[in-house]
C-alpha cells in the first residue's frame, strides 16, 4: 500500500469506516473530515503488510486544526478502510510522534 493509493481512494470517495473506527473516533472527538485530511496530506510511518484480514498501515498527519493525528487504514478490494484513528502521545512515540518507542 502506498500513500498515493490512499490519496486516490480519498479523492474518489472510496473510503469505508469500520465500526471500531467510528466508535473510537466519537469517543476521542475525532471528526471524519480530520481523518480525511490526515490521509490526503499525511505520510505512512509504519507498514503492516501481513496484518489480517488485509495489509494495513499507519498514517501520520494532521487534523483541520493542525493537531497531530494517526490513522490506521487497510485496503479491502478497491476500498480504503479506516480501522482506527487516535491522537498519539509521547508515552508510545518519540517526541516527533512518528517514531515508536522501543519496548
Amino acid at each position: 500500500m502506498t500513500i498515493e493509493q490512499i490519496k486516490q481512494c480519498c479523492a474518489e470517495r472510496r473510503v469505508g469506516w469500520s465500526f471500531h473506527a467510528a466508535e473510537m473516533m466519537q469517543k476521542r472527538g475525532i471528526e471524519r473530515l480530520d481523518v480525511l485530511n490526515c490521509l490526503q496530506n499525511g505520510e505512512i510511518i509504519e507498514d503492516y503488510p501481513n496484518s489480517f484480514p488485509s495489509p494495513s498501515c499507519l498514517v501520520f498527519g494532521f487534523t483541520l486544526e493542525n493537531k497531530v493525528l494517526h490513522t490506521v487504514v487497510g485496503i479491502k478490494e478497491d476500498m480504503l478502510m479506516v480501522i482506527t484513528a487516535y491522537f498519539p502521545d509521547t508515552i508510545k512515540f518519540e517526541s516527533d510522534l512518528k517514531t515508536r518507542r522501543s519496548k
